[in-house]
């Protein structure tokens, strides 16, 4: 049973976008709309070279800043602020998540390849906030994303995470791998489960999943 897989938890880690709210909010359409302009622009480039170079970088290196870092040197704070000024009027408050999250015992967190003011943002329109001890982004990590261990690490040592006694919710499988052999739980959210002997569990309904869990 779920409920006894999880009984050692004591922390809670929750990626944000695709996970904390449903895929169908399609918030990544406009910020992707947004990375490819941001690619345009600093690069030089036209659309179609920018679309790819934009996909290219996100399969190559978990996610096309890190790709515009190493390749480009582009600095990462004003393309942050910049693909994240994206509208969240399709974001519904959700009571249900809210109340199966504040139940979980022990600390819960947020860490995502986003930014945490960014994070903040999509929280509070979900009727989330409040209810995290702690929000990272992809800034905490020194600008390294996730699937990298070391951006894991950097996050997990900053918070004081004992990830033996630790949980990780997400829906990309790629950044389940690190915390599996970090040694902690991981759950896939996602409409579609991925076979994999990194991911422990599968959920395309997280209120409901969350509610066994206590």
């Amino acid at each position: 049973m779920p409920k006894q897989a999880f009984s050692h938890v004591t922390t809670w880690v929750f990626d944000l976008d695709n996970t904390l709210y449903p895929p169908h909010a399609r918030l990544f359409d406009q910020i992707e709309v947004r990375m490819t302009d941001y690619v345009m622009n600093a690069l030089g480039v036209d659309r179609p070279k920018a679309n790819h170079l934009r996909k290219h970088y996100w399969a190559e290196y978990g996610t096309t800043l890190a790709g515009l870092m190493r390749e480009h040197d582009v600095d990462p704070a004003p393309y942050l602020v910049d693909v994240h000024d994206i509208s969240f009027a399709e974001l519904e408050k959700d009571p249900h998540l809210a109340a199966q999250i504040k139940a979980l015992p022990g600390r819960r967190i947020v860490y995502t390849n986003g930014t945490a003011p960014y994070a903040e943002q999509v929280l509070n329109a979900r009727g989330l906030d409040g209810l995290f001890d702690a929000v990272y982004g992809v800034e905490h990590a020194g600008y390294l994303p996730k699937p990298e261990r070391a951006a894991f690490e950097a996050v997990f040592k900053l918070d004081g995470v004992t990830t033996e006694t630790a949980a990780m919710f997400e829906d990309d499988p790629r950044n389940l791998m690190a915390p599996h052999e970090m040694g902690m739980k991981t759950v896939h959210v996602a409409p579609d489960p991925h076979d994999a002997d990194h991911i422990h569990h599968h959920t395309d309904d997280l209120p409901d999943f969350l509610s066994k869990l206590t």
